[in-house]
């Protein structure tokens, strides 16, 4: 390619984010939505662009994005590269290009935070303490086109690229930013296990408990809050899932409905775009793994060996995105199909739930082809996610916290008796506290626990059942109590779940 040295030489210099931008010396910025930017980086000069990005959401990126605008005025083009499916279902580069056609209007955000809000049908915001006569003279300072491939974008700054220098609409503005907070409480840093009913009341779950206890630190990408190794237990997602009224996760039907394709089905391999799940899984070693998967199941019900890997060697060379999603288990226990997924990495507010639901048509699908293609009739089992960085960034707490607030404390006063751990059965008799622990079900005894004080009993069940649900084990210490009063008071019989008669 030849330089244009007849052009002055710009200098883009990002003040939001800049790790994830790759800069040049021109005057077109170049966002590439969710293809990968260095697709576009590796066909054009420099000299030809002042800043090459990624647009992932309408809610959280265009913020950013228009800062920096903003704050480099020399910018005078704009090229927006809406190619791809997941630039459909994002909808982000569409509320971008709505910003420059349609302007905005004042409003709250999810959280209740004043915000601009982009004339859009795609929910969209830009922060409140940026001035609206900037933004409005942005949006009139820019020049813009829209493309739908990598070819045409190239095309597009190219073009831009031939006009003489413009000068730059005015002086650099940079406006200040509302820091978001995060207070955390001490708690262990390895090693955490999250069950629920569904999907939707996992997360809120998840969320608590990364916000709670999760360590800030930071990253590439900005500040997140995170969890090492938490495993998290869906146990009874509906078939078509289910989604919360009103609905507080990140994602749409809609979207899910899309998105599971990236699971199920192979892509071919198409420039600009990394790669989905469904293609490392069908075509990516040469082999259809989910395809293996079931064929294993149909003949050996009993295997250990049902694995899927997504993690390619290779993925250590020239990948600066390489699959957060690393590998699959599938195994057949007691007539229940369930299913593991080991992420590396794993956003989870923004993320976590489409992953989930997407891994759930995984685990259906199977479940139905081996019970189809054979004599089986297995159930559908819990579906279980080991998140090794489980992280939120923060740019989301806000979001998160507004969850939490909202859903929490309505998903904790849900009343569940179940624990995997059995019953206990507490008693006075000879002058001592009895009890007795009884499996779930059956109810049959299985251990008897002794002692003349609550610590003494509480003592042996702890060392003896480890896994006990927290709330359960905190009832038994309070009775516990309670009948180590009685005995020491000389009271009438101890009866469980009542008060005492003094």
């Amino acid at each position: 390619m030849t330089l244009r040295l007849s052009h002055y030489q710009f200098t883009y210099t990002p003040h939001y984010k800049p790790n994830q931008l790759i800069c040049g010396n021109g005057q077109t910025a170049i966002i590439t939505g969710w293809t990968v930017k260095q697709s576009i980086a590796k066909k054009l000069n420099p000299q030809d662009y002042a800043v090459i990005g990624n647009l992932y959401s309408s809610t959280r990126g265009i913020s950013p994005l228009i800062r920096n605008l903003l704050a480099n005025p020399h910018v005078r083009f704009l090229v927006i590269l809406n190619a791809t499916k997941e630039d459909k279902n994002a909808g982000s580069c569409q509320c971008l290009l709505d910003f420059l056609q349609q302007g905005f209007t004042q409003g709250k955000s999810d959280t209740g935070r004043d915000i601009w809000v982009i004339n859009s049908d795609i929910r969209g915001y830009i922060d409140i303490e940026i001035d609206a006569n900037s933004l409005d003279i942005l949006r009139k300072s820019l020049e813009y086109k829209i493309a739908n491939s990598i070819k045409e974008a190239v095309n597009h700054v190219n073009e831009f690229s031939k006009q003489k220098n413009k000068k730059s609409w005015g002086e650099s503005l940079i406006f200040p930013i509302i820091e978001t907070t995060s207070t955390v409480l001490p708690g262990p840093r390895y090693g955490h296990r999250i069950e629920g009913n569904t999907i939707a009341e996992t997360w809120v779950k998840i969320l608590h408990r990364i916000k709670t206890t999760g360590t800030i630190r930071p990253t590439q990408y900005g500040q997140w809050q995170e969890l090492i190794d938490l495993t998290a237990i869906v146990t009874d997602e509906p078939l078509k899932f289910h989604f919360p009224s009103p609905n507080y996760l990140p994602i749409t039907r809609n979207f899910i409905n899309d998105y599971m394709g990236q699971i199920l089905d192979d892509a071919p391999q198409k420039e600009g775009v990394k790669y989905t799940y469904g293609q490392r899984l069908r075509s990516w070693f040469g082999k259809d793994q989910i395809k293996q998967a079931i064929e294993k199941l149909i003949n050996d019900k009993n295997s250990s060996r049902v694995v899927m890997s997504l993690w390619d060697v290779k993925d250590y060379e020239n990948n600066d995105s390489p699959p957060c999603l690393n590998h699959i288990w599938v195994r057949i226990v007691d007539n229940e199909m369930s299913l593991t997924a080991t992420f590396r990495s794993n956003d989870m507010f923004a993320a976590w739930p489409a992953n989930a639901m997407g891994l759930r048509a995984l685990q259906q699908h199977i479940l139905e082809e081996v019970n189809k293609n054979s004599n089986h009739n297995f159930q559908l089992g819990p579906l279980i996610i080991i998140s090794q960085s489980a992280h939120i960034y923060s740019d989301c707490w806000e979001h998160a916290d507004k969850v939490i607030e909202t859903e929490y404390t309505k998903i904790c006063q849900q009343k569940t008796y179940h624990d995997p751990s059995g019953s206990f059965l507490i008693s006075i008799q000879d002058n001592q506290i009895i009890v007795e622990q009884i499996t779930p079900g059956s109810g049959e005894v299985v251990n008897c626990y002794s002692g003349k004080t609550a610590r003494q009993v509480y003592q042996k069940i702890a060392d003896n059942c480890p896994s006990i649900q927290i709330k359960h084990a905190m009832y038994l210490g309070s009775e516990l109590q309670k009948a180590e009063v009685c005995l020491t008071k000389n009271l009438s019989s101890y009866q469980q779940d009542k008060p005492l008669m003094f």
